[in-house]
């Protein structure tokens, strides 16, 4: 199928930030361009960038009349594909990159159509992405499973990162309902993935998200975890706008592990999974709840620290309260870059790196 140059520029746009979008055979991704922007749109998005730049600049370096690329990034913006904000240099755009990026947004316009350009990509080349350092997401401790003389640090506490915001809202997970528009529904819930702003209001009248309160965020979240599910959040310290509540069965960074056996798909918390032998009975419930194969039961359970996560869901789910998570030692923990900017660089770094070693 032949695709207008302005995808395949965008393609490329997409596949120089540093969360990637590599190409494949057969134009997968090209299809799933194709799908959300227009040939205009992406000829405008293809000269856009991570970093907010005028709206009147873009129009200058796509060819595009000031007028026209106004309809567009308005456009643009309905769909979830660009960010805008107003300023004192006037309308200002910022590219969203794929991936956390713009096929999040698209939960609400998610069909069976475009469910399927994304699993063709998944297995052409997205995958790929997920043994990239540092990983997209880390994952985030349930609480109270956290032994209670343990201190716990800010960055690993979920509910301090809840409590630091002023809006939340819950809206459907796009990787569960993506895979049950494939016709591969799993068990658990789909409302249960939560956004946050510093802005008090920010979701109120919102037709793509419920506005909650705090109480409300918290439910969701231990709605999440009794159905098993791994709290996720973006992997930098500062400025966390969102919690997702995963799943090796349907999330498309979780089944990295499942479907492309990558065990670092993301990056595991500051503590690991412990069990007191003498209180354990061998039930196994551990083992079933556990999605990273990290516990095997014999007469008693064993934790393999190396796929632990330290997501905390074997804890809760113990019947005789027999495992607890402890912090690991120092020089196991891995660092957490501050902001989303340090994220970046590194992974820039990192992919520019293993580019080289080809």
């Amino acid at each position: 199928m032949f695709y207008h140059d302005a995808y395949k520029a965008l393609a490329i746009k997409l596949d120089s930030f540093p969360q990637g979008y590599p190409e494949t055979e057969t134009g997968k991704e090209l299809e799933i361009l194709a799908y959300l922007f227009t040939p205009e749109e992406a000829n405008l998005a293809s000269h856009a960038s991570l970093e907010c730049q005028t709206l009147r600049a873009l129009s200058q370096m796509s060819g595009c009349s000031l007028g026209d690329a106004a309809n567009l990034v308005k456009s643009m913006a309905s769909k979830g594909l660009v960010h805008l904000k107003r300023s004192e240099k006037g309308i200002e755009v910022m590219l969203y990159p794929f991936v956390v990026g713009f096929y999040e947004n698209q939960v609400n316009r998610m069909d069976a159509t475009f469910a399927q350009f994304f699993e063709d990509y998944f297995h052409g080349a997205f995958s790929n992405l997920l043994s990239i350092t540092p990983q997209f997401h880390r994952v985030v401790p349930v609480r109270e499973t956290i032994q209670s003389n343990i201190e716990i640090i800010p960055e690993e506490d979920v509910i301090h990162l809840l409590e630091q915001k002023n809006a939340w809202a819950v809206l459907d997970c796009i990787c569960r309902k993506q895979q049950s528009l494939l016709g591969h529904p799993c068990e658990h819930p789909v409302h249960v993935c939560l956004g946050m702003s510093d802005v008090p209001g920010a979701f109120d009248g919102s037709d793509t998200l419920e506005a909650l309160d705090l109480e409300g965020a918290i439910e969701v979240l231990e709605k999440a975890a009794e159905a098993g599910l791994v709290h996720t959040v973006s992997n930098h310290k500062q400025d966390i706008s969102y919690v997702c509540s995963c799943c090796t069965c349907s999330c498309g960074l979780l089944r990295g592990i499942a479907e492309a056996g990558i065990a670092n798909v993301v990056a595991r918390s500051s503590y690991a999974a412990e069990v007191i032998q003498e209180a354990c009975i061998g039930c196994g419930v551990c083992e079933d709840q556990c999605q990273f194969t990290a516990i095997t039961v014999e007469n008693t359970a064993g934790i393999n620290t190396i796929k632990c996560v330290g997501c905390g869901i074997c804890v809760r789910s113990c019947p005789e309260e027999a495992i607890s998570l402890l912090r690991r030692p120092q020089e196991d923990i891995l660092a957490i870059p501050d902001t989303q900017q340090d994220w970046l660089a590194d992974r820039k770094e990192y992919r520019k790196s293993a580019q080289v070693s080809k």
